[in-house]
C-alpha cells in the first residue's frame, strides 16, 4: 500500500506542477526559517556547555541599595575570594578572581594586542580547559601564563611555546606553561585568549587584598558536589556587610546555566534577559512554519472538487476512509520530504548571512545523528500537520453524490480557508508592526542628544608604562601634526563609566544620605576635547592653580545631590576638599536607553588610563591616522597603535536591538512571502472556479475594473479582519516591550496605518495577476460548453 501511495503522490505532483511548486516552495521557506531559528535556539541553549563544570560553576553577583535603587552587578571585592575559601571550604571546591582586558603580548619583534585576564590559580581547572600542550597545574606561579592555540600560532608559529617567555605590556615576563584549545564562540570566555596569575606584582588588583570597599573584579566559584546554589547563596548573603558599610549590600551565586539567558535582575532576582528572545524567535519560527502548513491546507482543500471524483471512485470500489486518509497524509509527507531537501539547500546558502546578522558561528551539524533524527521527525510532523485537515476533509466526501454530479462543497466550505488566510495575515502584519516599533526605538535612542560631539573622537588605551608621564609633550606633538584638534586623558572613554563611588560630603547634605556617583578622572583638556556643554561656571583651566583636584558635576549629579548653585561650593571626598568649578549638560556615557548617570568629573591626572583625541574635521581620517601613528610610536614604541572610534563604540550599544530588528525584518519578509504565495495559489483557484461567472458578467457589460474588484474584494476583507486582530495584540505586546527601556519611543497611529495599507497593497498586487487575467479572458471560450 505504501508503494501505491507514493506512486499516486508523484503522479499528482507531475500532473499539477504549479500547485506542487507552490506547496513545496511554501513549505521549504517555512521549514528553512524554522530550521535556522532552531539552530539559533540550540546555540543559545547550549551556551557555556563546552565547560564540563557547567552545572557546578557560578559567578558572585552583588546587590546594593543606593540612591533609592537596588542594582545587581558583577563587580566584587578582592578579599571575598579568600573569605569564601576559608569560611565555606565545604561549599566551594574552587574560587577565582578575574580581571579581563586588552594586553600587549610580545615575543621578540612580534607584538599583538589581545584580550586576556588576570585570574587566580583555580580558574583553568574551573573552566576545564582542554590542554593541547603543557599543563596548567603550575598556574599559581606568578610568572606563568597559559595561552590559547590562536595566541600560540600568532606568536610562535609552529614552534612549541611551552617554557618560552612572553612579555606582557612591556613590563611583565611570563613563562608559557600550557596551551589550551581555543574556546568556542558560544561561551562566556570566548574573547579571553590567555590567562595570567592574579597575584602577579604588575596586576594592581592583586594588591587590593584588604580593600573591602573597592569593587572592580569578577569572582567565579565552583560549588562542591551536592551543594545547592540557592542554599549556598542564602548562607553567604550577608558576608560582606561587616566590611562594607557605605551602602546596604548582599551577594549571591548566579549559576553558569543562567549567565547568558537570565542576565537581567530586579530586586536581586534574575528576571529575564536573552531567554525572552529565545521564546520570541521560537514562537516566530512556529508561526512561520504554521503559515507554510496553512498554505498547504488551503490549496489542498481549495482543489477539493477536482479530487472529489477520485475519492468517490475509490470509495465505491471498496476503499475505506482510513486508507484515503493515509493516502492524503502520505502525499503531504512526501511534499514535506521534498521540501526538506530544498530546505537544507536554502539553509546552507543562508547560514553565512544569518551568522553575520545574528553574530554567531553556527554550522550545519551534518555529522550529528540527533540533528538528522530531529530533522526527519520535524519533517514528518510538518507533513502530518500540513496534510491533516485536507486528509480528513477530502476523505469525508460521499461517493454517491460525487459520482452523480450532485456534489457541491457547500456555501460554508470556504470558511476554513478564509479563517486560515486571516491567521496567516494576522501573524504577518504583527511581525511587520513589531519590526517597525523595534527600529523606531533604535532610531529614537540614536537620535538622543548625547551632550558632547562624537564625530572625530578616537580613544587609545594606555596599556604599557612607557606612554605614561608624557601628557603635555605628546599633546603638543599631536596638535603640531595638524591632524589633531585637541587631546586629553581620562580613566574611561566617553562611552563608559568605569568607576562609581560614594563617601561625598558637602554643606547641607541630609543625614543618612550617601549617594553613589559615577566618577571620571580627567586632565585639563578633557571638556574641550570631547566638546561637552558648560551650563554653569567654567571648564577646568591651567590658569587657576586651585583647579588641581577640582570637580565638575553633570546635571544629574546636581539634581541628585540637591546642591543649589553648586559652582564655588566645596565637596569633601577621600579626606580632601574639592571645589566645584562648573556644571555640564548630561552626557550619555552608558546605556542610551537609560537616564544619564549622576557623574562627578575630577581633575585627577594621576588616575588616567585612556587617551581621547579629536581629529580635525577638515582632514580625511586615513590621512590623519598616518600623521598620528608616528607620534604614538615615539612615546610608546613597545605597543601597536590600537585605537577605537567613539562613534563605533557608541553604535555597539545598539547591537542587541539592531540584531533583533534585523532578524525580525527577515522573518517578517519571509512570512509575507509565504502568505502571498498561498494567496497567489488561492487567487488562481478562485479565478478558475468562477471563470464561467466572469464570462457571463462580461457578456452582460461588466468592465475589467468591475471584475477585478469582484475577485479582489474577498481577499481585502480577509486582510482587513487580520488587521483588526493583529493591531491590538501587537500594541499590547510591543508596548510592554518598550516599557523595559527608561528612554523609549511611543507607538503612534501611523505605524498601524502604514502596516494596514502595506498589507492591503501587497494583497492586491498578489491577487491582481489572476483577477485581471480572468477578467481579460475571452468569455466566448469560457462559455462555449454552455
Amino acid at each position: 500500500m505504501l508503494k501505491n501511495y507514493i506512486k499516486i503522490a508523484f503522479r499528482n505532483i507531475v500532473k499539477n506542477k504549479v500547485h506542487a511548486f507552490i506547496n513545496i516552495a511554501g513549505l521549504s521557506v517555512g521549514m528553512a526559517v524554522a530550521m535556522l531559528i532552531g539552530l539559533w535556539i540550540w546555540d543559545e541553549l547550549s551556551f557555556d556547555k563546552y565547560h564540563s563544570t557547567y552545572n557546578r560553576m557560578g559567578q558572585i553577583m552583588v546587590t546594593q541599595t543606593a540612591n533609592g535603587e537596588t542594582p545587581t552587578f558583577r563587580s566584587t571585592v578582592v578579599p571575598l575570594s579568600a573569605e569564601l575559601r576559608t569560611k565555606y571550604a565545604s561549599d566551594f571546591k574552587h574560587t577565582s578572581l578575574f580581571w579581563g582586558g586588552a594586553h600587549i603580548l610580545a615575543v621578540g619583534d612580534k607584538k599583538i594586542s589581545q584580550i586576556g585576564a588576570w585570574a587566580e590559580g583555580d580558574l583553568p581547572a574551573m573552566l576545564a580547559l582542554k590542554m593541547v600542550k603543557g599543563s596548567y597545574t603550575e598556574f599559581r606561579d606568578p610568572s606563568s601564563i597559559v595561552i590559547s592555540q590562536s595566541i600560540a600560532k600568532a606568536l610562535f608559529g609552529n614552534a612549541d611555546p611551552v617554557n618560552k617567555t612572553i612579555k606582557a605590556d612591556n613590563k611583565t615576563n611570563l613563562k608559557v606553561i600550557g596551551v589550551y584549545e581555543d574556546l568556542p564562540r558560544n561561551t562566556s570566555f570566548y574573547e579571553t585568549k590567555f590567562l595570567m596569575p592574579f597575584f602577579n606584582k604588575n596586576n594592581w588588583w592583586g594588591t587590593q587584598t584588604g580593600a573591602w570597599d573597592n569593587h572592580g573584579c569578577s569572582l567565579y566559584v565552583q560549588l562542591a558536589d551536592n551543594v545547592d546554589f540557592d542554599k549556598v547563596s542564602a548562607k553567604i548573603r550577608n558576608i560582606t556587610k561587616p566590611h562594607f558599610k557605605m551602602n546596604d549590600e548582599s551577594i549571591q551565586v548566579h549559576p553558569m546555566s543562567k549567565w547568558h539567558l537570565y542576565s537581567d535582575f530586579k530586586n536581586s532576582k534574575p528576571v529575564g534577559g536573552l531567554i525572552e528572545m529565545v521564546w520570541l524567535f521560537g514562537i516566530i519560527g512556529v508561526f512561520v512554519l504554521l503559515l507554510a502548513c496553512i498554505n498547504f491546507m488551503n490549496l489542498s482543500t481549495a482543489r477539493s472538487e477536482k479530487r472529489a471524483k477520485e475519492v468517490g471512485i475509490r470509495k465505491s470500489i471498496g476503499s475505506m476512509r482510513s486508507q484515503l486518509i493515509n493516502q492524503f497524509l502520505s502525499e503531504s509527507v512526501i511534499f514535506a520530504c521534498l521540501a526538506l531537501v530544498v530546505t537544507v539547500g536554502i539553509v546552507l546558502v543562508a547560514l553565512p548571512s544569518f551568522n553575520h546578522i545574528a553574530d554567531k558561528q553556527i554550522n550545519m551539524p551534518f555529522g550529528n545523528v540527533w540533528f538528522w533524527l530531529l530533522a526527519l521527525g520535524f519533517t514528518l510532523f510538518t507533513g502530518v500537520i500540513a496534510g491533516s485537515y485536507p486528509a480528513f476533509y477530502l476523505s469525508s466526501f460521499e461517493p454517491v453524490k460525487v459520482l452523480k454530479g450532485t456534489f457541491k462543497v457547500g456555501r460554508f466550505a470556504s470558511l476554513p480557508r478564509k479563517v486560515l488566510v486571516v491567521v496567516q495575515f494576522t501573524v504577518s502584519i504583527a511581525l511587520i508592526i513589531g519590526t517597525i516599533v523595534v527600529f523606531r526605538q533604535i532610531q529614537y535612542a540614536k537620535d538622543r542628544p548625547v551632550g558632547y560631539s562624537r564625530a572625530g573622537l578616537l580613544s587609545i588605551e594606555m596599556k604599557t608604562p612607557e606612554i605614561y608621564g608624557h601628557y603635555e609633550t605628546m599633546r603638543n606633538d599631536l596638535i603640531q601634526t595638524g591632524a589633531v584638534e585637541d587631546m586629553a586623558e581620562s580613566n574611561s572613554t566617553t562611552t563608559e563609566i568605569w568607576a562609581n563611588n560614594g563617601g561625598f560630603d558637602w554643606e547641607g547634605k541630609p543625614a543618612g544620605f550617601d549617594p553613589t556617583f559615577g566618577t571620571v578622572a580627567a586632565t585639563y583638556d578633557f571638556g574641550h576635547t570631547v566638546g561637552w556643554k558648560i551650563i554653569q561656571g567654567r571648564d577646568f583651566s591651567r590658569n587657576f592653580p586651585t583647579d588641581t583636584g577640582a570637580f565638575i558635576l553633570n546635571e544629574s549629579a546636581v539634581k541628585m545631590s540637591g546642591i543649589k548653585n553648586p559652582v564655588g561650593k566645596v565637596i569633601r571626598w577621600n579626606k580632601q576638599d574639592h571645589i566645584v568649578t562648573g556644571v555640564v549638560k548630561d552626557m550619555v556615557m552608558e546605556s542610551p536607553y537609560k537616564k544619564p548617570v549622576a557623574t562627578v568629573f575630577m581633575m585627577l591626572p594621576g588616575w588616567v588610563n585612556f587617551i581621547t583625541l579629536r581629529v580635525k574635521p577638515t582632514m580625511p581620517m586615513q590621512e590623519a591616522l598616518k600623521k598620528i601613528e608616528p607620534v604614538f610610536k615615539k612615546y610608546n614604541p613597545g605597543s601597536p597603535f590600537d585605537f577605537k572610534f567613539n562613534d563605533d563604540e557608541y553604535a555597539s550599544k545598539f547591537s542587541d536591538e539592531q540584531r533583533i530588528g534585523n532578524l525580525a525584518t527577515i522573518f517578517a519578509v519571509l512570512a509575507i512571502f509565504i502568505s502571498c504565495l498561498g494567496l497567489f495559489g488561492l487567487a488562481s483557484f478562485v479565478a478558475e472556479q468562477r471563470i464561467k461567472e466572469i464570462g457571463v458578467r462580461k457578456v452582460l457589460g461588466a468592465s475589467v475594473a468591475n471584475l477585478w474588484r469582484l475577485l479582489s474584494s474577498e481577499f481585502v476583507v480577509l486582510v482587513t479582519i487580520s488587521l483588526f486582530i493583529a493591531i491590538p495584540a501587537t500594541y499590547y505586546y510591543m508596548n510592554n516591550w518598550l516599557h523595559k527601556y527608561e528612554y523609549r519611543s511611543t507607538i503612534t497611529w501611523w505605524i498601524f496605518a502604514a502596516s494596514g495599507v502595506g498589507a492591503v497593497v501587497i494583497t492586491l498586487l498578489t491577487v491582481s495577476y489572476h483577477a485581471i487575467k480572468a477578467a481579460l479572458a475571452n468569455p466566448v471560450k469560457n462559455l462555449r460548453s454552455e
